[in-house]
């Protein structure tokens, strides 16, 4: 339970802690393996909140102990490029051991460490350092572990487990092109973020070829180190060319066949006729390799069409196994498609408005939100699911027992299975805890070594108007209704993809309260366009990424105020990040009536500057549909500002790049409006650096106290 008053010391320290943790990540057990006879858990963590290095262990009788430690094993210098692009799509903080991967026994683990492949077993033995050809990107285990598919240079090779026989099985044919790996749009925006998967029997691969080649080059510099070349990358911008993918079969003996993909969707891709389709099937969504044979997805440009394919592996040639359809965009679950064991085909399946699962001819239940399907034993499935959308609960489903539902208690809640085992990861209002269930009882704790924030959340969830926005209220731990009137702060994302009103102590909870310890009411709220409540929410913005989401905003404001007089209407705020910043800065351009002032970070304020597959989903092609895109942009409205905005950004952005911020602050400077801009020197979209982090949020308060306290708000 929270205290009723906060500390003002631990409000104090606040900034610091949020920092060296890195968001309270750090200390945090993740990347979750269960043996397929529930005997083994493998996980990654760090030795406490404020250790950067990520540690390979095992859970085993009870126990816990380190199979890898970095640290003991030379430590992690050089990482490769390919390895920080990925470790930065997937958002990784840490170092170390971030990701692995194991044989079907989960006996053989591999590892990258500072571009070295690494090997250790489960079941005895000190790690082994394996002699590759270069550094090392995505090691993957054979099903019986005796190779490891890693890549290198784009090449994909194979070695054997002992460090033998290591041959080259795909070369790249230019310096765009790569084998195994995945491209940006994939990693970023659709969430595949492998290019290589084995076949059950260890003799051949499932290979992602990608030809950059085609795409725009962009080039990120640091300014403050003038000594260091810009880096190159190629980033498919909303409208122009993707990388090419192609899926190949690719044997050990280095033949290869290539996945002979549609070239387009038929003459019933688009009934209704839009105002823009286009039916090429540009997009590689999943993959994987299972006993029936290869299954892949793929996915027009427009996204509204997407099949679900089996490979013959013997000729590349597919067969169609289900094709979806939608008028908006075939939203992507992940963990899907799939085949069971029996061969039972398991798709994401629109009911009603419900996002569910069809398994077989079984059919979720309505109301039953789907979220993701995380793991399978034999016939049994193992997803989450929402039944209010502030919780996140684990289901299963097996023919005999039906549908059950796992976890218990409000929260989010995930897991992981093999055998009778399930790990279960609930995080709740009060934290996180990860439960070993054996045969559905408790059987062990895998300890969380994360910090406790110094500011305790204490949030007033609230359903507000007539769309039941589903908000959260912070207030100072002192304020006593009726002493006073408080000055307001939206602190949201809502953004697709993203919740933030859950029952859970997350970071951004501790933030919201720790900015409501400044003497601010804290509002968070997510509306349309934002996860767990169905197909019309969620495309609700299709078209206009923007007003919708703003109009939510201000009604959950109105009706907050409503129920909590204390509300001071007369001074507003907004801040945000990505597409929260984005958000805050949109709101004071359009609705100065509402807002007076806004710290906006890592906004994508010129929408053609965002990816193809993430920004044509919502708003269509920019050179057929450029109403949506002036529309949902904030470049084209700068001369509208009128209240104080501070723009921060990190020069180092290869997600939201720096020329977001420069084109904004350009248009506002040509129109005449002041404004205030923060760049960050070295950062990225995820900012790491421990004094940037802390000195932020007391420089955001500043400048938003300020503000609201000056004449012209």
């Amino acid at each position: 339970m929270a205290e009723d008053t906060q500390d003002p010391m631990d409000a104090q320290d606040f900034p610091r802690q949020y920092a060296r943790t890195r968001r309270f990540s750090l200390g945090v057990p993740r990347r979750f393996t269960v043996s397929p006879d529930g005997s083994r858990v493998l996980f990654v963590r760090s030795t406490g909140g404020q250790d950067g290095v990520s540690r390979l262990w095992l859970y085993e009788d009870g126990q816990e102990r380190v199979l890898a430690d970095p640290l003991a094993l030379g430590g992690e210098a050089d990482v490769p490029e390919a390895e920080k692009v990925r470790r930065e799509r997937a958002r990784e903080t840490s170092s170390g051991v971030v990701s692995y991967a194991t044989d079907d026994a989960a006996l053989t683990v591999a590892f990258a460490l500072g571009g070295e492949l690494w090997t250790v077993r489960t079941d005895g033995g000190a790690a082994r350092r394996i002699a590759t050809a270069g550094p090392v990107v995505d090691p993957r285990p054979s099903p019986d572990g005796e190779r490891i598919a890693y890549i290198t240079g784009g090449a994909l090779r194979v070695v054997r487990s002992d460090g033998t026989d290591d041959r080259l099985l795909a070369a790249p044919e230019g310096h765009e092109v790569t084998y195994g790996l995945s491209d940006h749009v994939s990693a970023e925006s659709i969430g595949r973020p492998r290019g290589h998967w084995w076949s059950p029997d260890g003799d051949a691969l499932l290979v992602a070829r990608v030809d950059s080649s085609a795409v725009q080059r962009w080039y990120i510099a640091d300014p403050a180190n003038p000594t260091k070349p810009p880096t190159s990358m190629p980033y498919p911008a909303a409208g122009t060319a993707n990388a090419e993918v192609s899926m190949h079969i690719v044997r050990l003996d280095s033949a290869r066949v290539r996945v002979r993909i549609p070239a387009a969707a038929g003459e019933d891709h688009h009934p209704k006729k839009p105002a823009w389709t286009d039916p090429a099937f540009e997009y590689v969504t999943s993959a994987d390799w299972d006993r029936h044979g290869p299954l892949i997805s793929v996915q027009t440009r427009d996204q509204r069409s997407q099949l679900t394919l089996s490979v013959d592996p013997a000729t590349g040639a597919t067969q169609t196994q289900h094709h979806a359809r939608d008028e908006a965009w075939v939203s992507l679950m992940p963990g899907t498609p799939f085949r069971l064991p029996s061969g039972t085909l398991v798709i994401p399946w629109c009911r009603s408005d419900t996002q569910g699962l069809r398994i077989g001819d079984t059919v979720t239940p309505d109301g039953l939100e789907i979220r993701e399907v995380v793991g399978t034993v034999g016939e049994l499935v193992l997803f989450t699911a929402s039944e209010d959308p502030t919780d996140i609960h684990v289901w299963s489903h097996d023919p005999d027992a039906g549908f059950v539902r796992v976890s218990e208690g409000p929260g989010v809640h995930t897991a992981a299975v093999g055998g009778d085992t399930v790990v279960l990861d609930s995080r709740t209002d009060d934290g996180q805890s990860v439960t070993v269930l054996h045969g559905g009882k408790p059987g062990g704790q895998i300890a969380v070594l994360a910090e406790t924030p110094l500011v305790t959340p204490r949030p007033v969830f609230l359903t507000l108007g007539e769309r039941e926005l589903r908000s959260q209220l912070f207030l100072p731990s002192r304020h006593k209704p009726g002493s006073g009137k408080l000055p307001v702060l939206l602190n949201p994302y809502s953004g697709a993809g993203t919740q933030l009103v859950v029952h859970e102590r997350g970071w951004w909870s501790a933030v919201s309260q720790w900015f409501a310890e400044q003497g601010f009411a804290v509002l968070v709220t997510d509306g349309r366009g934002t996860p767990g409540r169905g197909r019309a929410w969620e495309k609700a913005i299709h078209g206009d990424r923007l007003t919708p989401v703003l109009e939510d905003q201000i009604d959950a404001l109105h009706e907050a105020a409503a129920l909590h007089p204390d509300l001071d209407l007369d001074a507003v705020a907004i801040r945000g990040w990505s597409y929260g910043g984005y958000l805050a800065a949109g709101a004071l351009l359009h609705h100065p009536e509402v807002f007076h002032a806004a710290v906006a970070g890592a906004a994508p304020t010129d929408r053609r500057l965002y990816d193809t597959h993430w920004e044509e989903r919502f708003l269509g092609h920019p050179d057929v549909l450029p109403e949506n895109y002036k529309r949902s942009s904030l470049v084209p409205y700068a001369h509208k500002l009128t209240r104080p905005l501070l723009l921060v950004h990190g020069v180092a952005d290869d997600n939201v790049v720096f020329a977001h911020m420069l084109r904004f602050s350009s248009a506002l400077l040509a129109a005449g409006r002041p404004h205030t801009v923060l760049p960050l020197s070295g950062a990225t979209h995820l900012i790491t650096d421990r004094d940037q982090a802390s000195n932020l949020l007391l420089l955001e308060t500043a400048f938003l106290k300020k503000s609201l306290n000056s004449p012209r708000h």
